[in-house]
């Protein structure tokens, strides 16, 4: 079996031993390195190329934010969780647009963690359930019908309004049910919805829609 080879950001090393243990208990994770700062995040990242880097966003000199642009700046293959305390939106949001790939919060069952870096190793996005809900009131704070954002996004009103739902976690049984509309049709439109923001999942598309300013600006 391969495993997932994961570095760990964080300036506490008490975090970083503990997560450390946590993960090696899992057969397919295997954390290969560990940084206390960005800098060298970004480093070891540079040269150990690992699949999934847990990243601190509060750390000395070079923080989580700045090496999270620097790694996606570098084009590192890695991609990144960000591991914090911080549950607002204005954290959340920030470090999806720089392109982190998962949130997850320090209070978490390791099982949402271990779900998440696998996830994200996958190729999907992974953002802790409580906090897809900051997501959601965006959506429902600022409109999707904006004609104009649909045109300009290739999305017809249509599929706008399939988006906005896919946003706030329904299936598509639950959208045909709320757009009177076969499960067939739905299936075509979240299709073309991933075909046209070129994503592979839900969250992704919502992650895209946030990022490309279809919610309103961040």
């Amino acid at each position: 079996m391969d495993k997932i080879h994961v570095i760990i950001a964080d300036d506490h090393t008490m975090v970083r031993q503990g997560l450390k243990q946590i993960l090696e208990l899992e057969n397919d994770i295997l954390v290969i390195a560990q940084a206390s700062n960005g800098e060298e995040a970004v480093r070891l990242c540079e040269e150990n190329k690992p699949d999934i880097i847990l990243m601190d966003i509060n750390m000395p000199g070079m923080n989580g934010l700045q090496a999270i642009k620097e790694i996606k700046t570098k084009e590192i293959s890695s991609r990144v969780i960000v591991l914090t305390i911080h549950e607002d939106r204005e954290y959340l949001f920030k470090t999806l647009q720089m392109g982190a790939e998962g949130y997850v919060l320090k209070d978490s069952e390791p099982s949402v963690l271990i779900d998440a870096i696998r996830s994200v190793n996958s190729g999907q996005s992974y953002i802790q359930a409580n906090m897809t809900k900051e997501l959601v009131k965006e959506f429902n704070r600022v409109t999707l019908y904006d004609k104009g954002k649909s045109e300009e996004n290739g999305l017809t009103s249509r599929e706008i309004e399939v988006l906005e739902l896919i946003a706030q976690g329904m299936i598509n049984k639950e959208i045909a049910k709320t757009l009177y509309i076969s499960e067939k049709t739905v299936k075509n439109h979240v299709s073309n919805i991933f075909r046209k923001l070129n994503v592979s999942d839900r969250t992704q598309a919502a992650i895209y829609a946030f990022k490309h300013n279809i919610a309103g600006n961040i």
